[in-house]
């Protein structure tokens, strides 16, 4: 490991003093940092630690709720509010990592996670995420893992966060302080397509910090659906988040998100369109299933993922609404 500078910040306008510098990377629970760091993917000059600042806080308001950016995982699904309000948010974290994980990482640390890509995390091979301009090989290569929704001829790498994927089916904000001051964010303008620039995965410029989530109040009834290849501490092959408020039988709000198949969590805008103004049966479960992979473009190896984004939707529509 190559020798690096250490600093501990105790106020957030400190850690962004801090942060100036351009080879500065924050750290506070360092589950994806420090496994980049040791592969030699990550090599930050200064370290800045974070994990002391007082952004941990999980406070309901009567417009929705705000959850700090270094709030432990385990912390927020076992909050009792947010799994009587937003259960939404606590099955997503309770499907990704190990009980061990979820004790250390923050909110803040797992949307901005690194892709699982294998390409990007061998530094033997090439990537255009970790070295711009070398080439994707997974576009020709071994893609079973990789994205159907949001690729480029540069990247075609999966989004890794399942709390993302929640937090884009219920429209969160994610609050971002800089050396310009502080601004609220969409999550589905957070996070960018890779396009001709793989190496930018988000809106965050040097020297910016998450401090926390805010996310509206919901009526809706939700259920996240997530496909792996082993039954815990696994990424997803395919997960779908759902959202729904239900009147009188009818579908009024249709919110749908998927992880496993895009760039960045997925959207599934004619899949929720597809339900509004219909009754919340099987039939229309089935409309909107169909309608989720519309503009899919599989490669080579994950053309199966066409199919079970379907069989996924259908599934968190059934248990959204409550015809599981």
């Amino acid at each position: 490991m190559h020798a690096f500078d250490y600093a501990r910040a105790t106020e957030p306008s400190q850690a962004l003093d801090l942060a100036r510098r351009p080879d500065a990377a924050f750290i506070a629970g360092g589950t994806d940092l420090l496994q980049l760091w040791k592969a030699g993917i990550a090599r930050p000059e200064l370290m800045i630690d974070i994990s002391r600042l007082a952004l941990d806080i999980v406070k309901p308001r009567d417009d929705g709720i705000a959850i700090g950016a270094l709030a432990r995982l385990s912390d927020v699904a076992d909050h009792p509010i947010v799994q009587a309000r937003w259960p939404l948010i606590a099955e997503a974290l309770n499907a990704g990592a190990s009980a061990q994980v979820r004790n250390a990482a923050t909110i803040g640390g797992n949307l901005l996670q690194r892709t699982r890509c294998a390409y990007f995390r061998s530094g033997d091979m090439p990537c255009n995420k970790r070295a711009p301009g070398s080439g994707c090989p997974a576009i020709g290569g071994e893609n079973r893992s990789h994205a159907i929704f949001g690729g480029s001829p540069h990247c075609v790498a999966t989004h890794a966060s399942d709390l993302a994927v929640a937090l884009a089916a219920l429209d969160a904000s994610v609050r971002v302080a800089g050396p310009a001051g502080s601004r609220l964010v969409g999550i589905g303008d957070f996070y960018l397509l890779p396009g001709d620039t793989p190496q930018r995965e988000t809106v965050l410029g040097q020297g910016q910090l998450i401090c926390a989530v805010d996310v509206p109040a919901t009526a809706g009834r939700a259920a996240y659906v997530k496909v792996r290849d082993r039954a815990s501490f696994e990424f997803a092959v395919v997960s779908v988040a759902a959202d729904l408020v239900i009147d009188d039988g009818i579908v009024a709000r249709a919110r749908l998100a998927a992880g496993g198949v895009g760039t960045r969590p997925w959207r599934l805008t004619e899949a929720e369109a597809a339900l509004i103004g219909e009754r919340a049966d099987a039939a229309a479960f089935d409309k909107a299933a169909a309608q989720a992979s519309n503009g899919a473009e599989p490669l080579a190896h994950n053309a199966f993922k066409v199919e079970l984004l379907r069989r996924t939707v259908r599934r968190a529509l059934q248990v959204a609404g409550g015809k599981a």
